[in-house]
């Protein structure tokens, strides 16, 4: 493949002068030259800043919504013609299996279709004034208007879906997007970008930015203009957003560990099936990947024994073949740092029952027990093919194990007694609990986002508009003579 010269987009042009300072996209898999980047500076920051929120007043601002609508629907056919192209680049940037690459981009498409929708149904309401003491002849407006300039701040593992869940719904609710993709993944949110442009977005309504979080996003919180930034990443950087935003909204997704829980009445085989791809599917580096299996004690051998069997069973190799189910992690420093995880929860008395070795960038799918919850694989946000089988005996008892964590952002719970499924749910301290499906499970049209230290606010189309708008009332103080 040729390699790509790319630089950031601001106003419509390109920036990739031969002068500027360079990075390359390198496959995780082959280390095959992706890209060539050319960096943005803090000119180019400012200058995409202050061209969004030009482009707001100027254009966004009055843009109808059915021509936002328009926009959408074009962008999603136009993605839907080429779902391969996309793909095969997520592939190679991401090292994500092509089979799961395909995937991501056909979701990318609902995400557009969904947003191109919902941009002409922001409702607003009509409030009773005289429901309250001398309200009488007046009345009362609430409607939604965009908040202006949206910075999105995205991550490597899913760098075309988790970027349209920011710039969708801003395009919808009428907003310009300051966009910085993660710089390990930027050509798909570069060739997205370009389709934006062809589906008749105006120049300057979308500016990217290709460059380090510390060069590029961090700035970025601060800026004055920006008045909403949408983060999905790291904990520790999701802290520091959180800290420097000053009084702009902010939605953070960020870490987890996510339990599953099978009660003794569980669809074993189905459990099994969907939970060896719930663990492994890209290695691992999905947020709300399975880390944490809670199997009940009766049920728990015949468990282990079917989830080794499949697990062992899985195909590892070059993410570009269709029969491949386990391809790198992203890059060696991220294997590296999940096997020394291994090591040591090894060393603390864990046993690996399946897996465990590395081979540069890639970690063969890790099953472990006899685990404590102080081993950083429990823990922590492991972002890496391993998942812990752990025992359980009373429905106390394993809420308990699954509440015991700083994260909370999904989970699933296997049973076919819906009283226990739902009292369960009820129980366990998540932004979303799936009853007999595995956490790893996420539509696009349900409101995602975790509580305590997963991150604050929602996405999911419908939601990621209501906190990308504001609502603003207007009164009316009506002439009551004849």
């Amino acid at each position: 493949m040729d390699k790509m010269l790319i630089g950031s987009i601001i106003n419509g042009e390109e920036r990739k002068e031969e002068s500027r300072n360079s990075m390359e996209v390198v496959s995780p898999y082959n280390e095959e030259t992706v890209a060539e980047l050319k960096l943005a500076t803090k000119k180019d920051l400012d200058d995409a800043v202050n061209s969004s929120f030009d482009i707001y007043h100027s254009t966004m601002k009055v843009m109808p919504a059915n021509e936002r609508a328009d926009i959408l629907r074009k962008a999603a056919d136009l993605l839907e013609e080429r779902v391969e192209d996309f793909a095969t680049i997520i592939c190679k940037e991401a090292g994500k299996p092509i089979k799961y690459s395909r995937g991501e981009v056909k979701r990318s498409i609902q995400v557009l279709r969904f947003s191109s929708e919902l941009a002409k149904n922001i409702f607003g309401e009509v409030i009773p004034m005289d429901a309250a003491v001398g309200g009488e002849n007046r009345m009362g407006l609430v409607k939604r208007i965009p908040l202006g300039v949206v910075g999105a701040i995205t991550p490597f593992n899913f760098p075309l879906n988790l970027s349209l869940h920011k710039i969708a719904p801003a395009l919808a609710a009428g907003n310009t997007i300051v966009f910085k993709p993660a710089e390990k993944t930027p050509v798909s949110a570069y060739m997205f970008v370009k389709l934006l442009e062809e589906a008749g977005l105006p120049k300057g309504v979308i500016n990217l930015l290709i460059g380090t979080g510390e060069e590029i996003g961090a700035p970025l919180v601060k800026q004055d203009k920006v008045h909403k930034i949408s983060f999905t990443g790291s904990l520790n950087v999701g802290k520091k957003i959180r800290e420097t935003a000053g009084f702009k909204k902010v939605t953070l997704e960020l870490g987890s560990n996510s339990p599953n829980i099978l009660f003794e009445d569980a669809d074993l085989g189905y459990a099994v099936k969907e939970l060896v791809k719930g663990a492994f599917a890209f290695s691992g580096q999905v947020c709300i990947s399975a880390q944490r299996i809670y199997v009940q004690r009766n049920i728990y051998d015949k468990f282990l024994e079917d989830y080794i069997n499949q697990t062992n069973a899985l195909k590892i190799g070059d993410p570009l073949n269709e029969e491949t189910d386990i391809g790198p992690m992203i890059n060696e420093e991220s294997a590296e740092r999940a096997k020394l995880w291994i090591d040591d929860a090894v060393e603390k008395g864990a046993k690996v029952e399946a897996g465990g070795d590395r081979k540069g960038t890639i970690l063969s799918p890790t099953i472990m027990t006899n685990v404590d919850e102080n081993m950083k694989i429990i823990a922590q946000e492991v972002f890496a093919p391993i998942v812990s089988v752990i025992p359980f005996d009373t429905e106390d008892e394993v809420i308990h194990y699954s509440n015991n964590s700083i994260y909370g952002l999904q989970a699933g719970v296997f049973t076919k007694d819906i009283d226990r499924a739902l009292r369960v749910a009820d129980k366990l301290e998540m932004g979303g609990v799936w009853i007999n499906e595995i956490s790893t499970y996420r539509q696009d049209n349900h409101p995602y986002g975790g509580v305590k230290q997963s991150g604050i606010g929602k996405e999911g189309v419908k939601y990621a508009i209501e906190d990308m708008t504001e609502m603003k009332f207007i009164g009316i103080k009506l002439n009551n003579q004849d």
